[in-house]
């Protein structure tokens, strides 16, 4: 069932609404995924480090988890908090050892995304509560994605919300369902990835990180999918500098798709895009199948 949405965003004086409008298309998925909701987004670079989203328990101290962090790296951090999760920049050659040190004070806190611009939220609840919570509405960037969950292999928990990610800047949101994950993740664990959960959509992300990594762009990353990933799935993909849309063959799962000069849109259902600035006079149609949509800004 699931609820997917994504907002590119071409004109630059959109960059500080990006969230509010996010938000108004991720509350109208609520009835496709009242379990849980996530988005990514991606905002002003971290110069010269990486932001580490991290989600901890309900009434953690964020400042003294930052202070006790930075402590151990030999670093001053600011957290930004936003609910149960916080932000971090850490210096780009401490990751591994911020990420060590976490496992080592605070092995209840996990590192939900990491990029020079990404920041992911994701929590267990109605989708239009999650958006207050982490009050998304006032967030800025240039692009976005967002999913509401309704769970139908796996049990409802914040791990298994999306978004997914497993690399650097990138992440994947997914409705859908993948016949072939367990064998997939085996083989991409034998290359080196690692998984947090039993999730098909995870695999999924793990196996545009590998694709990446062997140095292939995004659009032949998503076009292997078509080929070596077995099942029903609409892909909406992020990184740090753009976003794509992949449907399969069959391309079962409803979705939409709109561009003006000022953005481009996505959602699993046209209602979530009819707030939209210019939605009157937008090109509207629906993805065709085994077809890659790809928007993507200069680095």
């Amino acid at each position: 069932m699931c609820g997917i949405v994504g907002l590119f965003l071409k004109d630059p004086k959109l960059e500080g609404q990006l969230g509010a409008m996010l938000a108004g298309m991720l509350v109208t998925m609520c009835e496709r995924g009242p379990d849980s909701a996530g988005f990514a987004v991606y905002g002003p670079e971290a110069k010269g480090g990486l932001k580490l989203t991290l989600r901890a328990p309900e009434g953690t101290d964020h400042a003294r988890l930052a202070a006790r962090l930075g402590e151990e790296i030999g670093e001053t951090l600011t957290p930004t908090v936003h609910d149960t999760h916080c932000v971090v920049t850490v210096p780009a050659t401490k990751e591994r050892a911020a990420r060590d040190a976490l496992s080592r004070l605070a092995p209840e806190v996990a590192v939900v995304g990491a990029g020079c611009r990404m920041e992911i939220y994701k929590e267990v609840g109605r989708p239009d509560e999650v958006v207050k919570r982490f009050a998304l509405a006032q967030m800025r960037g240039t692009h976005a994605i967002g999913h509401t969950r309704m769970a139908t292999e796996s049990a409802v928990t914040t791990k298994g919300a999306h978004p997914f990610t497993t690399g650097l800047d990138q992440c994947l949101v997914h409705n859908g369902s993948l016949s072939n994950h367990n064998a997939m993740r085996r083989e991409l664990i034998r290359h080196g990835l690692s998984f947090e959960t039993e999730n098909d959509t995870e695999v999924a992300a793990g196996f545009l990180t590998y694709k990446l990594r062997e140095g292939v762009g995004l659009r032949h990353a998503l076009e292997a999918t078509l080929t070596d990933l077995d099942g029903f799935f609409t892909f909406v993909v992020g990184t740090d500098t753009g976003f794509g849309v992949l449907r399969d063959p069959v391309a079962c799962k409803p979705a939409v798709m709109a561009e003006t000069d000022s953005w481009v849109a996505f959602g699993t259902e046209y209602r979530a895009l009819v707030d939209l600035p210019g939605i009157d006079t937008a090109r509207v149609w629906e993805p065709e199948p085994a077809t890659v949509y790809l928007w993507e800004r200069a680095a």
